[in-house]
């Protein structure tokens, strides 16, 4: 894990890679419960009977679903102790190239993009790819904006 503590530390981080997450398995609970929270219950994320003869073969993680393993995988790789806080500022670009089967395991290579400086801190454009165990594609890549205040 990459710790800072400055934001001269962060800001010399940029067009770095911050390294690779540990694998996370896709459960059917979990998307599940992710369905409950949106209200996405479409059949090929909630319905495995029905999803085992559809295009996939089984039932298939959300997209946002995915998504929202970002800050997970984030805790991960780095943080900034020296900051009085973090919050996300939004989303330049996403991409879901390959569908995450459930049972499927999951991780994050992240990489910081830039980070400009702000009167109250930093702007910190990241991207993640978040790859598939045995996927040729990833599941998803997600370049993402970050303000953190010192």
């Amino acid at each position: 894990m990459r710790v800072f503590e400055t934001l001269d530390e962060l800001a010399a981080a940029a067009e770095l890679p911050l390294g690779v997450s540990a694998w996370h398995t896709v459960t059917q609970e979990q998307v599940d419960q992710f369905a409950a929270a949106t209200g996405d219950h479409q059949w090929i994320h909630v319905d495995p009977d029905r999803a085992a003869a559809g295009p996939f073969g089984t039932t298939i993680a959300h997209g946002y679903f995915t998504l929202s393993l970002i800050p997970t995988f984030s805790e991960q790789l780095f943080a900034v102790t020296g900051a009085r806080m973090g919050v996300n500022y939004g989303t330049e670009k996403v991409r879901f190239p390959a569908p995450v089967p459930v049972g499927s395991r999951v991780r994050d290579m992240a990489e910081i993009l830039s980070v400009t400086r702000t009167p109250e801190g930093a702007r910190v454009a990241m991207r993640h790819t978040i790859e598939i165990e045995a996927s040729p594609k990833p599941a998803c890549v997600a370049d993402t904006l970050a303000l953190v205040v010192f």
